[in-house]
């Protein structure tokens, strides 16, 4: 993907050098459903990175002034016209607007550049702050989905599932609300 300025930020491909960045929020991954994600190290940070890089599912999130990952978004296809759409940050960088700002772009390259006709997200019920983000996006409550997806374990092995909103955008309402 081509590198998409704002105001404050870039959004680009990630590269082999962003793997310090990356572990700093993949150490700890704030919201449960990026478990999976999570980097125990340096060295699997930059595995990490690496295979980021040869893809623009993946946009890295940087600030505009010091070239500093501080989180990313993501979009992946679903043919012919639709992309399941979502954001991971560093919470240091969190109550700037910069999620706000980045999915906006996102979603502005996705309706135009890659014709989406409907982006969709899950969102995990307590995940609040994301929750905020969709609807400020302009994104639609679809469902509860109860029960829907286990990403962790208790103390005793059983595992914890999560209720999960899906919210969801057609082009022609952001186009509307232009």
């Amino acid at each position: 993907m081509d590198a998409i300025r704002t105001e404050r930020l870039v959004l680009r491909n990630f590269r082999p050098e962003d793997a310090s960045d990356l572990l700093a929020y993949l150490r700890e991954p704030a919201a449960s459903c990026f478990l999976s994600l999570k980097l125990d190290d340096l060295a699997a940070a930059e595995a990490e990175a690496r295979a980021r890089a040869g893809s623009d599912e993946h946009i890295a999130v940087c600030l505009a002034a010091t070239g500093r990952v501080i989180g990313d978004v993501f979009a992946m296809p679903e043919p012919p016209d639709t992309f399941s759409v979502g954001w991971n940050f560093n919470v240091d960088f969190g109550g700037a607007g910069y999620a706000t700002e980045a999915a906006r772009t996102l979603f502005d390259h996705l309706f135009t550049v890659k014709q989406a006709r409907r982006l969709y997200a899950y969102v995990e019920d307590d995940n609040i702050s994301s929750r905020r983000l969709c609807e400020r996006l302009g994104m639609r409550a679809e469902g509860l989905f109860r029960e829907f997806i286990s990403f962790r374990a208790d103390e005793n092995g059983v595992p914890v599932y999560e209720n999960t909103l899906q919210y969801a955008l057609l082009r022609r309402e952001w186009e509307a609300a232009g």
